[in-house]
């Protein structure tokens, strides 16, 4: 069954991948080899991945029952690199499995 919590680890990782591929690989290559279109190509589906986030963690929060402090959390965990792996395993695993109990 696709519910939103499914399709928000999904975005989840999408958008952590795109983050640490922009972050570590097409920065660096814009700078250091004067090449901007890695950054042009993976800029938009990042943007869009990270607001999805952002969108999707405000529309589950009154399900998961996040306290300001755990939802502070993960929104600042769009903005870290590896956070969103992080949120997964910390706050969505657990509920997943909670629920097929």
């Amino acid at each position: 069954m696709v519910s939103f919590l499914n399709i928000f680890r999904i975005t989840a990782f999408l958008e952590g991948v795109s983050y640490i591929l922009l972050l570590f690989i097409a920065t660096p290559i814009k700078y250091l080899l004067n090449d901007p279109s890695y950054v042009k190509l993976l800029g938009m589906p990042h943007g869009l991945l990270f607001i999805g986030y952002i969108v999707l963690a405000f529309m589950i929060k009154k399900e998961l029952r996040w306290d300001p402090k755990q939802f502070s959390v993960v929104l600042l965990a769009s903005i870290i690199p590896f956070g969103t792996f992080y949120v997964d395993r910390k706050y969505l695993k657990k509920t997943l499995a909670n629920e097929s109990c």
